[in-house]
């Protein structure tokens, strides 16, 4: 009965996080953070194979859609409490700035432009000035909560999928503003676009809230995410993208917070939640390979380096893999990871996770560095 009362109270503590409106304005933040330089805004390793020997960048623009793991800071403004611009996120950044990304540091997506040779920092659409030369190089249209299942965004008050398209439009029409509509066509031909997420609609829509388990089984409800995902990339490529990442789904049942949830007293990776993720996974991987090679689409899988990173994370130096470095790691995430309530820890390098569902900045840096060792060859060929 203990047992049965404490899962309740993390629950309600993890729909607060994931349900509950925020209405208090956002700080703002200063253009001149992106051209900033410090020890975590470097990307040591090169771009692999595909990237040895070529000089200047290895294309045009970065284009980002996806949810809180490429966000680097659009839901700052929104009336929700799915925002990061709050310490301890941002304690590596420069000036340990929380700009909205979900992590201590960088994102993946600083990572892919820096290995591209493209820019530092890819900046979200929202919130901030963007100068002609961060249009050109591209930005990240991404929302922290966002998911293929229309209704996931709704639930939280995130930016949808639909909407993200929308804005892109807004952003070609700026750079044709900018620097016309050949250079615009040629920019979005040889940019590589980023399609990520999927996550928040197994992890919450799903297995949170009440909202669709009730209704579909994992099969059918993984069926409703294929469809989607399938058809967003259509949009993407009718957009004109010719070259398009699209990132797979994690072990979502290892992540600290659906370990609390669903894992038992021991905390065990929860398997029905892993079973979903892999189950997409294949689904998609087929989808894609069946879509017209007019637009080179390449499946990403980040399943295995992540298992991997969270059952051998000794072998890359991690000592914590089944906590965040935030609170009691448990289940402290988006508005519950807040610095004026509770602790971080003291060696955020040797942690997986920085919050109960975001991975570290260490930890997001080896997983790129995995993509561009076993995919870059595809997306660039």
């Amino acid at each position: 009965m203990v047992g049965n009362k404490q899962q309740q109270k993390q629950l309600g503590l993890l729909m607060v996080a994931a349900l509950a409106l925020a209405v208090a304005p956002s700080p703002a933040w200063c253009r001149e953070l992106y051209y900033s330089n410090s020890s975590s805004s470097s990307y040591e390793e090169s771009a692999s194979a595909a990237s040895r020997g070529s000089e200047g960048p290895m294309v045009t623009a970065v284009i980002v859609f996806g949810d809180s793991i490429v966000d680097p800071g659009n839901n700052n403004n929104l009336k929700t409490q799915i925002k990061a611009n709050h310490a301890p996120y941002g304690m590596n950044f420069t000036d340990s700035i929380p700009t909205g990304r979900y992590s201590n540091g960088l994102i993946p997506t600083d990572f892919i432009v820096q290995g591209l040779k493209v820019k530092q920092l890819l900046p979200p659409y929202l919130g901030v000035e963007l100068s002609t030369e961060d249009l050109r190089t591209g930005v990240s249209f991404a929302s922290g909560a966002t998911g293929y299942d229309p209704l996931t965004p709704v639930i939280v008050s995130v930016i949808t999928l639909d909407q993200q398209l929308e804005y892109f439009g807004e952003y070609r029409k700026r750079l044709v503003a900018a620097v016309g509509e050949e250079e615009t066509a040629r920019i979005i031909e040889g940019a590589l676009f980023v399609v990520c997420a999927g996550t928040d609609d197994i992890a919450n829509t799903y297995f949170t809230t009440p909202f669709r388990s009730v209704e579909y089984d994992i099969p059918s409800y993984v069926d409703l995410l294929v469809s989607g995902a399938d058809s967003f990339l259509d949009k993407v490529a009718a957009l004109g993208a010719r070259k398009i990442g699209f990132v797979g789904l994690p072990p979502i049942g290892c992540v600290p917070s659906q370990r609390t949830l669903g894992g038992g007293p021991h905390r065990n990776c929860e398997e029905k939640r892993n079973y979903a993720a892999k189950l997409f996974n294949s689904r998609m991987e087929e989808a894609i390979a069946n879509k017209d090679p007019k637009t080179r689409t390449v499946y990403i899988d980040i399943y295995g380096i992540l298992n991997e990173l969270v059952v051998n994370g000794a072998k890359y130096g991690f000592t914590e893999t089944t906590k965040g470095c935030c609170g009691s790691g448990k289940i402290e995430v988006t508005g519950l990871c807040d610095s004026r309530f509770v602790d971080v820890c003291d060696d955020v390098d040797a942690h997986v996770f920085f919050d109960s569902y975001h991975p570290t900045q260490n930890a997001y840096k080896i997983i790129v560095q995995n993509i561009f060792d076993n995919y870059l060859q595809f997306l660039l060929a």
